[in-house]
């Protein structure tokens, strides 16, 4: 039998040994979840309770793996017959052998993402609305799967995504109702379907319920702060009659509000559970204390939360530094040379990460890393510009400065509804292998060329490049752009992207980012040898080079690096201005993702607050230092000040 007392510390002794009933783990940044989570595992099993009565509920299969062979090793073999898995998962295993109760077979298809997109585009196309004014099928499967996983009224999340957008609700339900339709005439079930009809079982079956209530003498869940509506109900009805359920999350990090994760669920956890025993784990094995006295501070500002305070177990090393810069591109500059430096005192490239609040964040950095010839990898796998309504953006800017791009036109008249690649290619030929963006017969030509249902969309167009034709101070490219937006893009995005605001905040960006180019042909060069410079360095493949990690503060959530960098600590950018505006609890969620994104460090931390960026007209949009910054006491970072003469 292993020994718990010893290879534990007391607060995860205390959880992981602690007696039947319900149990909240609140488990900080870097103190070992996992490990007491597995040493729980093996102690139920040492302690007489059979494998496979024990339920471990977690949010990826490879944490499932993970704890489970950590436990084998500390059990024994037996630990093997635990269900483990993800809610998915288990919600599976459930319907395979219930399903006919819910009219299935017990032979259902687990529908794929491509799959559930087809079926929704024949839904579409069956009842007489396909067109590009209409949503596509990504679109509305990203509808459907928010009002599953929030346990939301589906018209209520059509209507509060279409609030400034019209569609008719009506339609849309339609669709969505013969893709429900069609999947039963398959006998298959989607991702989504299989979580809420795994619910579904135990809230219409009573008989079903009380089996499993019964069958599972504990059940223990991990990343508990990120269950959904569904997930937390499903966990409450499992656990019910045995009422052994030890829960681990940190309501610190619970930072996925927008895909279901719902705060209330780990904030009235003990609400539920009258008896409740709250352990808390607060002794970091991961940062130094430096850096945790900044996240402590940060988090302290919070308020309605379970109070922790993160407590290193490694010597005193070095403060956090706030690194004031002028722009973005002395905040690459930086970050470049602080690269290069730590290189030097023998970090590697891996050993790093720049993290930011919105991917456009990055796009400066990206630049100089490319410039600097220092590799780096996106924890996303999209670099800025591949990203596709980036590239429709620039196509814009293509056509306008080139007669001869075949390709921006083929991008751009698929925008508009009844053309695809075939009508492009006949339309391009016909306009003889030249189209003059500017030239009101060409555009009439390519308007009387286009099916009737792309005209309206056409003149959109047209009209954006007409306009910055005839006014001089509109030939910039973020005015271009901007208006490309507001006379076209927006309302096209919407049906086009389930991520929509995430799209256009990045092309609000980029149009910021243009003000610092004399003109199109500038940009475009800058673009072209970017683009191209990533095609050589994507012949390699990440595990054989070292480079550096650039991700969103979300992607970055369970990793952990040595150094990091945070950028755009400014007002409005980090936190959100849109977060913020959004939502009463947009500020706290803003400022448990800045937490997320200082526990990232091990050793060095760096946040770089730019004073400003350059409009797209060339003037200076100034900003003020995140209250996420201006919140930390002074004695626990240095300061520098990095400017030119006279800027502050």
């Amino acid at each position: 039998m292993p020994d718990f007392e010893q290879e534990l510390n007391p607060e995860q002794f205390a959880a992981a040994t602690g007696p039947d009933g319900p149990t909240l783990v609140l488990a900080a940044a870097g103190t070992g979840k996992t490990r007491t989570l597995v040493y729980r595992v093996a102690y139920l099993v040492e302690s007489g309770v059979p494998p496979d009565r024990i339920l471990l509920l977690t949010f990826t299969n490879r944490a499932a793996r993970e704890m489970l062979e950590r436990a084998r090793q500390v059990a024994g073999p037996g630990v093997g017959n635990v269900w483990g898995g993800t809610f998915h998962h288990f919600a599976n295993r459930l319907l395979r052998k219930h399903a006919r109760q819910l009219g299935y077979a017990l032979d259902y298809t687990i529908l794929d993402r491509d799959e559930s997109v087809s079926i929704v585009k024949n839904c579409t196309k069956t009842l007489g609305l396909q067109s590009k004014a209409f949503p596509k099928a990504a679109v509305l499967l990203g509808i459907h799967s928010a009002a599953v996983n929030s346990d939301a009224d589906l018209n209520d999340i059509i209507e509060a995504r279409y609030a400034e957008h019209w569609h008719d609700p009506t339609d849309i339900l339609k669709v969505l109702n013969g893709y429900t339709e069609k999947k039963r005439q398959l006998n298959a079930m989607d991702f989504d379907d299989l979580l809420l009809n795994g619910l579904n079982l135990l809230r219409q079956h009573p008989s079903i319920e009380t089996y499993y209530q019964e069958r599972f003498l504990h059940v223990l869940v991990d990343e508990y702060q990120d269950t959904n509506p569904i997930q937390a109900e499903m966990v409450d009805r499992l656990a019910a009659l045995n009422r052994n359920l030890l829960v681990v999350g940190d309501d610190f990090q619970c930072i996925y509000s927008w895909r279901g994760a719902d705060h209330r669920n780990i904030m009235s956890f003990p609400d539920r559970y009258k008896d409740t025993r709250v352990t808390k784990l607060e002794t970091n094995y991961r940062s130094v204390p430096e850096i945790l006295n900044v996240a402590n501070a940060c988090i302290a500002r919070n308020k309605g939360q379970f109070k922790k305070t993160l407590r290193a177990t490694r010597p005193a090393y070095s403060k956090p530094v706030v690194v004031h810069l002028q722009d973005g591109d002395r905040q690459a500059d930086y970050v470049a040379s602080q690269i290069a430096m730590l290189r030097r005192e023998g970090y590697k490239l891996s050993d790093m990460a720049i993290l930011y609040r919105a991917h456009y964040h990055a796009l400066e950095m990206e630049l100089m890393l490319k410039r600097s010839q220092i590799p780096y990898f996106m924890t996303s796998g999209m670099r800025f510009f591949e990203q596709a309504h980036v590239k429709d953006a620039c196509c814009m800017l293509r056509l306008y400065r080139s007669k001869s791009d075949e390709l921006a036109f083929a991008r751009i008249a698929q925008w508009l509804p009844g053309v695809g690649q075939k009508t492009a290619e006949k339309v391009w030929s016909k306009l003889g292998g030249t189209f003059n963006a500017t030239d009101p017969d060409a555009q009439q030509f390519v308007a009387d060329t286009l099916p009737a249902a792309a005209r309206t969309g056409w003149k959109k167009i047209a009209a954006i490049w007409s306009t910055a034709e005839k006014e001089t101070h509109t030939r910039v490219p973020g005015d271009i752009l901007s208006m490309f937006l507001s006379g076209f893009y927006e309302a096209y995005a919407v049906n086009a992207f389930d991520n929509f605001e995430k799209r256009l905040e990045d092309i609000q960006g980029l149009i910021q980012y243009l003000g610092k180019f004399k003109d199109i042909d500038e940009f475009l060069n800058e673009v072209a040898l970017f683009t191209n410079l990533d095609a050589e360095s994507d012949s390699m493949d990440e595990t054989e080079q070292d480079a550096i990690r650039l991700s969103t503060v979300h992607q970055a959530k369970g990793l952990e690096w040595p150094v990091v960098f945070i950028l755009w600590l400014a007002e409005g950018l980090f936190p959100s201005g849109r977060s913020i505006a959004d939502s009463a609890e947009g500020e706290l969620e803003e400022r448990r993702l800045f937490y997320v994104a200082v526990t990232r460090a091990k050793d060095e931390l760096r946040l770089c607050v730019p004073a400003m960026r350059i409009n797209r007209d060339g003037s200076p949009a100034f900003y003020t230092p995140s209250r996420f910054v201006k919140e930390i006491p002074p004695k626990l970072v240095e300061t520098s000040k990095l400017k030119r003469p006279g800027f502050y």
